[in-house]
């Protein structure tokens, strides 16, 4: 999570730039240094850290589940006398993990990138999401809880 911190602002630029030019013929941004200079000047410093709250829940659900479940899963797989499991169930239990990680951090995903991009949105369009409790909160009520995943 502390390292979230400082690649919030590298995962909010990624993110405008894949959305420019979208629905227009024009990008917005030429390159990476373009688009960063731009959210400065557009939203301010704080601009950069849009969505940080997002990806701290990310980090919080997804690698938390992940790192959770393989180690669970790999201390059952075990043989009593503490051989580890072979090379395929591991690559098994790994899947297991991450798919199940994917899901349990889906949401704050949807909420990260809504509110990294909403930045890029004419005024009248933004959602205006203040933090990812906010944004899960009305994602779920005017787009249905199924819009998570």
């Amino acid at each position: 999570m502390g390292a979230t911190v400082f690649v919030q602002p590298l995962d909010l630029v990624k993110n405008r730039m894949q959305l420019s030019g979208q629905g227009s013929k024009a990008r917005e941004y030429k390159t990476s240094f373009h688009a960063l200079t731009s959210i400065l000047r557009n939203e301010g410093l704080g601009g950069i850290y849009t969505g940080l709250s997002a990806g701290l829940l990310r980090q919080a659900t997804y690698t938390t589940t992940r790192l959770g479940i393989y180690t669970v899963l790999f201390e059952r797989m075990s043989k009593a006398d503490g051989t580890p499991p072979n090379f395929f169930m591991k690559a098994l239990i790994g899947m297991t993990a991450g798919a199940t990680g994917a899901f349990v951090g889906t949401p704050a995903e949807v909420a990260l990138i809504r509110m990294t991009a909403d930045g890029r949105l004419p005024a009248d369009q933004r959602r205006g999401y203040s933090n990812v409790f906010n944004a899960l909160v009305r994602i779920s009520r005017e787009e249905g809880i199924a819009t998570l995943w």
